[in-house]
C-alpha cells in the first residue's frame, strides 16, 4: 500500500528522495571499464562475444541490413505504423520551433565584426534499449530532433532479439526518422563501439539515448571523449491535486511510471485527505488489473507516497524542491499553477494531459532530467545536437585603438604570452 504523509514526515521523505537519487555506480564501474576497454583493442570481435554473452545471440554481421528493414515494413502492423508516422509528425512540427539561427553584428562606429555560428554535429550516436523493453519512441524522440538540427550521419544500436532480428517497430521508427545506419549492439560495450569505433560501427562526436546502469556508467566513462546528452536516472511522476480531481484518474498515472521499474517515483502531493485515501484505495484495485503488478507494487510501496499539505503553495515548493521528471497539475486553474513551477522536465496541465500523452505523441521530448537535475538541465532538443562557434574580426585601427586595454589584461593574470601577441602588433605601428 502507498503511504500517506502529513507534515510531520515530508522531510524525511525528501531525505528518501534525495538518497534514491545518489544512484551508486561503483559496483559496475570496474567491469564497465574492462569493456570499454575490450572493445577500443578488439572492436568486432569484442562486440560480438559481449553479444553472445549478454543477450545469447551469435551473429556474423552486426549491422541490420536493407533486407531486414524492408522485412520490418512489410510485417510491421499497419495501424501501429501510422501511428509511429503521426507521432514523428508531432515531434518534427514541435522540434522546427527550436532551431535557431548565428547571427553576426558590427558595432556602431566601428570596423569590428563579431558573431555565432551556429553548426550541427557532424555524427550522433542513439542508444535504444531492445529485448523486452524495445521503445520506437525512443527512436524517434532522438532522431527526430538531430536530424532537424541537421546532423549529417545518425548511427544508431539497439540490443538484438533472442532470434537475432531487431523489432520491426524499431526498425520502421528509425528509417522513417532518418536514421542512416543500425547495428544490433548494446550495453555498455555498445556505448564504447560509438566513442571509438570498431571495424563496423564508426566512432560519433555525441552519444544520446536512455539504458539501464550499465549504459549510465559507459556514458559517464566515456564523457569527455564524446558528447553524451545526460544521465537518465530512474523514472518519476509528480501529480499536484486539488479535492476536485479524479482519483481513478491519478492512480492510473502513478501507476504510469511505476511500471518502469522498482525504483520508479510516484509521488502525489495534494491538499486533500479525503483524495489521498481514494488515491490509495485507487492504487490498491487499478495495480491488480496490470501485468507488471509485481514490480509497480514495489515501485509505489518502496519510492511513491502520497503528501497531504496545508495548501497549494506548499505543494508546489515541494515540487520545486523534487524538480521531477514529470509534473501533473489536476487544480482547477492549471494556467495560474504552472507558472510557478520552476523546476521540472514537463509539465502536464490538466486532467487530459496526462503523462503517457508526451512520452507517445504530443511532440514534446520524453528524453527528460531525472533525479533533481531539471534543477540546472532540460528535456533533449534540437540544441543537444548543435554547436556554437563565435566570430571575430578587428581591423588594424580597432585593436590598435583597444590594445593597451588588452595588454594591461594579460599583464595582470601574468600571461605575458598573450600580451606580447598585442605587443609585437603595436611594434609595427610605431
Amino acid at each position: 500500500m502507498t503511504r500517506i504523509i502529513d507534515d510531520k514526515y515530508i522531510e524525511n521523505y525528501l531525505a528518501e528522495i534525495r538518497n534514491r537519487n545518489a544512484q551508486d555506480y561503483n559496483d559496475v564501474y570496474s567491469s564497465v571499464e574492462c569493456i570499454l576497454e575490450d572493445v577500443r583493442i578488439n572492436g568486432d570481435a569484442a562486440l560480438k562475444k559481449y553479444t553472445l554473452e549478454f543477450d545469447n545471440v551469435s551473429l556474423d554481421n552486426l549491422e541490420v541490413t536493407q533486407e531486414e528493414i524492408a522485412e520490418a515494413f512489410e510485417t510491421i502492423d499497419r495501424d501501429l505504423m501510422a501511428t509511429i508516422e503521426k507521432a514523428k509528425k508531432n515531434i518534427e512540427d514541435y522540434h522546427m520551433k527550436q532551431k535557431i539561427k548565428g547571427y553576426k553584428f558590427k558595432p556602431e562606429g566601428k570596423d569590428i565584426i563579431l558573431g555565432q555560428l551556429v553548426n550541427p554535429i557532424e555524427k550522433a550516436g542513439i542508444y535504444v534499449p531492445g529485448g523486452k523493453a524495445a521503445y520506437p519512441s525512443t527512436v524517434l524522440m532522438n532522431a527526430v530532433p538531430a536530424k532537424i538540427a541537421g546532423v549529417n550521419e545518425i548511427i544508431m544500436i539497439t540490443p538484438p532479439q533472442k532470434d537475432g532480428k531487431v523489432k520491426d517497430s524499431i526498425l520502421v521508427a528509425a528509417r522513417i526518422s532518418g536514421v542512416d545506419r543500425i547495428f544490433k549492439v548494446g550495453g555498455a560495450q555498445g556505448i564504447a563501439a560509438m566513442a571509438y569505433g570498431t571495424e563496423s560501427i564508426p566512432k560519433v562526436y555525441k552519444i544520446t539515448g536512455p539504458g539501464n546502469i550499465y549504459v549510465a556508467a559507459a556514458k559517464r566513462k566515456v564523457s569527455g571523449f564524446v558528447g553524451i546528452d545526460m544521465i537518465a536516472g530512474p523514472s518519476e511522476i509528480l501529480i499536484i491535486a486539488d479535492s476536485n480531481a479524479d482519483p481513478e484518474f491519478i492512480a492510473a498515472d502513478m501507476i504510469s511510471q511505476a511500471e518502469h521499474d522498482e525504483m520508479a517515483a510516484s509521488i502525489l502531493i495534494t491538499t486533500s485527505y479525503s483524495l489521498a485515501y481514494k488515491v490509495q484505495q485507487q492504487l490498491d484495485e487499478q495495480v491488480s488489473r496490470l501485468e507488471r503488478n509485481e514490480i509497480i507494487k514495489k515501485s509505489l510501496e518502496n519510492q511513491g507516497a502520497i503528501i497531504v499539505t496545508d495548501s497549494i503553495k506548499q505543494c508546489i515548493d515541494i515540487a520545486n524542491e523534487i524538480a521531477p521528471e514529470h509534473l501533473e497539475l489536476l487544480v482547477s486553474n492549471p494556467f495560474e499553477i504552472y507558472k510557478s513551477i520552476k523546476n521540472a522536465g514537463a509539465i502536464f496541465l490538466g486532467e487530459y494531459s496526462p503523462e503517457p500523452v508526451g512520452d507517445y505523441f504530443a511532440g514534446t521530448n520524453h528524453t527528460l532530467p531525472t533525479s533533481s537535475t531539471a534543477k540546472f538541465s532540460s528535456a533533449l532538443s534540437v540544441d543537444d545536437f548543435i554547436k556554437k562557434t563565435s566570430l571575430i574580426y578587428y581591423s588594424r585601427n580597432d585593436l590598435k585603438e583597444n590594445a593597451d586595454d588588452i595588454v594591461r589584461f594579460a599583464e595582470n593574470e601574468g600571461l605575458t604570452g598573450h600580451a606580447n601577441a598585442i605587443k609585437v602588433r603595436k611594434q609595427k605601428w610605431s
